[in-house]
């Protein structure tokens, strides 16, 4: 079998994904999938780090705030974060797999403060750690959070697992024909306004040459794949 490339990766999960066709809230059945390939992937050894967003509970940015102020908004975003992290926690748990959640924002009673060492640590150990509450702060997306959080603890790659399987020059759920790349720069991207993370995530992974895999979360067996070096999806290196 051959071996990771990988020796710590930030997998940075979408709340979406979590809500299957549902929708709103976190599908059981979903989340224990994910959380059987996440289990697959531990066991190879590697150190993994998971940001999960919130859009399947609620979203800053979107219609559903409208009418909201921002920083108000932003702040139930990240809470939203916070319900995936535990309910993800709960489901690697099932599968035996030692897992720690750290926010951003302090909440004691539920989970750990974000600290860098001891998230360090718990991976060095062999945990895994789930990082929620963006980045702490209003105006940054959870893609920010996923590339500050990869900086932080060293990680060798960004992988998003996403619904698509990779990064087109336009939505291919519209656009029948639209192209997909295999391989991009950072700078391909922020001139083309590729919606893969925000200008923010893709200028920060840039400034310290973190490379991002974007690949479709959906078929089974894809983040087992990318670690083992399959070349699938798409990357976005210098």
């Amino acid at each position: 079998m051959p071996a990771p490339i990988f020796k710590r990766i930030l997998l940075k999960i979408s709340g979406e994904a979590l809500a299957a066709d549902k929708g709103f809230g976190v599908d059981t059945i979903r989340i224990h999938e994910v959380a059987a390939e996440l289990a697959d992937v531990h066991q190879l050894g590697i150190q993994m780090a998971i940001v999960v967003g919130g859009g399947n509970f609620f979203r800053g940015v979107a219609d559903q705030a409208r009418n909201m102020d921002r920083v108000s908004a932003d702040h139930m975003g990240m809470l939203a974060t916070v319900i995936n992290a535990l309910a993800l926690q709960d489901a690697l748990e099932k599968q035996n797999v030692y897992t720690r959640v750290q926010t951003a924002i302090e909440m004691n009673q539920v989970a750990e403060p974000f600290i860098r060492r001891r998230a360090m640590r718990h991976l060095e150990k062999g945990r895994v750690v789930i990082f929620a509450g963006g980045t702490g702060n209003p105006y940054f997306s959870t893609d920010t959070a996923a590339s500050l959080r990869a900086m932080e603890i060293k990680a060798d790659a960004i992988l998003k697992a996403t619904k698509v399987d990779g990064i087109y020059d336009a939505d291919p759920m519209k656009v029948p024909d639209a192209k997909k790349y295999s391989t991009l720069t950072y700078m391909d991207v922020l001139r083309q306004g590729l919606k893969v993370m925000d200008s923010t995530a893709i200028s920060l992974c840039k400034d310290n040459n973190l490379p991002i895999i974007v690949f479709n979360l959906n078929q089974r067996g894809n983040i087992r794949r990318v670690v083992l070096g399959e070349k699938i999806g798409s990357l976005v290196s210098a």
